[in-house]
């Protein structure tokens, strides 16, 4: 597997000029029509296949469903249903697309829930969201806020069919510490655009892991930023895509403040052999930018893709912008490849037959973010799935 990588921190000890290469600021706005609609040549939308969108970027998709959640939360949560004008709504951030605008201003009630100040709760919370239907479209939106110095494990979990857009809001209050995961395990028919904002206060760890599986289009943005000092952010994904399948992850990580830390690391893996139809196709794009002010700054991002067949594609764009240089350290790397030749034959050597053989290199791939996925029941669905999925292709 060929690697690239950029050790931006010691390039800065060495005096070394680091030139731009995201975007120093994002537009955000409400406001739809604050929007252009994309053509699919823009840089936000270039690896997008527009026409599977079925009209959530130009306005023609209007809702017709509604999705169906059920909750499965542990008793110290408060879950409420509330109306548009609720004003902790946006607290975490701003729509930055055209989708994400037009998902806030079409969503009909919103869900908030709440983790209280100062309390651990007892297990894990599970958000099951059902999607509207096949053929039906829905706009949503949901916001979970931990208050100050709150413990708490959530599951978002999206399953069924349809087309569905929605911003998800993830409030850290001052010393809490969250874990969240997100599994995009969606019917083959299912267009999923979701952005997702991550606002962390001072001394707050949230862990944000993204599991995508399913879906016929699926596109998942992330954004962290940090209200104070001493964040820290972990931002993990898992995914797995067929022939046929669009798999799009867009992560910005945005230090504005002093002493915060992020860590980024996805990966992935793709299958699905060239002929009828589209191949599989997995797109990550991994922002950083630290601002002048977000001195002892400490950020690494790391994506790896594993190709497993002929006609699978994996574009993978790691950016990262510094504009002071009294940071702690700062770095990326990515690479993208097929299976290791030697590890094969080092496995085959000792007398493991090359079926297993792949699947154990497979595993071991996995291996470093599963472990980091403290939900058995999610960790042990996701290993089921990959098995799944070697299965299909006979590997």
């Amino acid at each position: 597997m060929s690697v690239t990588e950029n050790n931006v921190s010691e390039a800065l000890r060495e005096g070394a000029v680091i030139p731009a290469a995201s975007r120093a600021e994002r537009f955000t706005s409400y406001d739809v029509e604050a929007f252009e609609v994309p053509g699919g040549r823009e840089e936000n939308w270039r690896f997008t296949p527009m026409k599977r969108l079925r009209g959530l970027h130009d306005g023609s998709a209007v809702a017709t469903g509604e999705i169906t959640l059920e909750t499965e939360a542990a008793p110290e949560l408060k879950i409420e249903s509330v109306g548009r004008d609720d004003e902790r709504l946006g607290a975490a951030g701003v729509p930055s697309d055209r989708i994400a605008a037009q998902a806030y201003s079409s969503f009909a009630h919103a869900t908030v829930v709440t983790v209280p100040k100062e309390t651990k709760a007892s297990k894990p919370s599970v958000l099951r969201i059902h999607g509207p239907g096949e053929g039906q479209v829905a706009y949503g939106h949901l916001q979970v806020r931990a208050e100050a110095f709150a413990e708490a494990v959530i599951v978002l979990d999206h399953v069924g069919s349809g087309t569905y857009a929605d911003n998800v809001e993830f409030v850290i209050g001052d010393g809490a510490k969250v874990t969240v995961v997100s599994v995009q395990d969606w019917a083959d028919d299912a267009v999923h655009v979701s952005e997702q904002h991550l606002k962390l206060g001072r001394d707050a760890a949230l862990r944000h892991t993204v599991i995508t599986l399913g879906g016929d289009l699926v596109r998942v943005s992330p954004t962290a930023t940090f209200a104070d000092k001493g964040g820290d952010v972990e931002m993990l994904g898992v995914y797995f895509a067929d022939k046929g399948q669009h798999q799009e992850h867009r992560l910005f990580v945005d230090h504005a403040v002093p002493n915060c830390k992020s860590r980024v690391m996805y990966k992935g893996a793709l299958q699905g052999s060239s002929g009828e139809g589209p191949d599989a196709h997995t797109v990550w794009i991994g922002d950083v930018l630290i601002r002048a002010a977000a001195e002892a700054t400490d950020t690494y991002e790391l994506n790896r893709n594993l190709v497993l067949t002929p006609g699978a594609r994996a574009d993978s764009v790691p950016n990262l912008e510094i504009e002071t240089g009294e940071i702690e350290g700062a770095g990326h790397a990515s690479a993208t490849g097929r299976f290791d030749d030697e590890q094969l034959f080092y496995l085959q050597s000792r007398g493991i037959a090359e079926e297993a053989a792949r699947r154990l290199v497979v595993r071991g791939f996995f291996h470093e973010i599963l472990v980091k996925i403290d939900v058995p029941e999610v960790r042990e669905r996701l290993e089921a799935a990959i098995e799944a999925e070697l299965e299909a292709v006979g590997a």
